[in-house]
């Protein structure tokens, strides 16, 4: 076995161990809330009040199916419409205080649940699993998650891709 197959391997075996985690940080709101529906939330907790087909360019889903999704997070009190005050003719979604609690709670979730399995890891690998997740990162284009304590952090870590682009 070569080693891009042996680390290819452990990549996914990680994979599914993060994927894990992901759906038990979902496990609180899973009866009121779907895995897309949550990353719906998670992009309007990045941008702000969005237009629909931006929302569903972001997610990569037909603005009918992005429809859909925000009609039933607006029935879960999760989001809401508003006229958007530069142009009254657009309508733009939001998360309500609700969908931003839902959001961190879920967020607050997943980073307690990694935080737990980081430390069990001796301190020597837990420095080579920096440099091996950094140069991974690095190698795929995806910017480094904030800290714990960035007040201007993402959910989950993620960055708003638009803005690391420059658009």
């Amino acid at each position: 076995m070569d080693d891009v197959d042996a680390v290819t391997r452990a990549v996914l075996t990680a994979s599914r161990l993060l994927v894990a985690v992901s759906a038990r940080s979902l496990a609180a709101v899973e009866e009121r809330l779907t895995l897309p529906q949550f990353r719906m939330l998670v992009v309007l907790s990045t941008r702000g009040a969005t237009k629909l087909v931006v929302l569903a360019d972001l997610l990569q889903v037909a603005p009918s199916t992005a429809m859909r999704m925000v009609d039933r997070l607006i029935a879960a009190g999760l989001a809401d419409r508003q006229t958007n005050p530069d142009n009254r003719r657009e309508t733009l979604l939001r998360l309500t205080d609700e969908g931003r609690r839902t959001v961190a709670e879920v967020t607050a979730r997943r980073r307690a649940e990694i935080t737990g399995i980081v430390e069990r890891l001796d301190v020597n690998q837990r420095v080579a699993l920096v440099e091996a997740l950094t140069a991974f990162n690095e190698a795929g284009s995806e910017p480094l998650a904030p800290a714990a304590d960035d007040a201007g952090a993402y959910p989950l870590g993620w960055v708003d891709t638009a803005v690391k682009r420059g658009a």
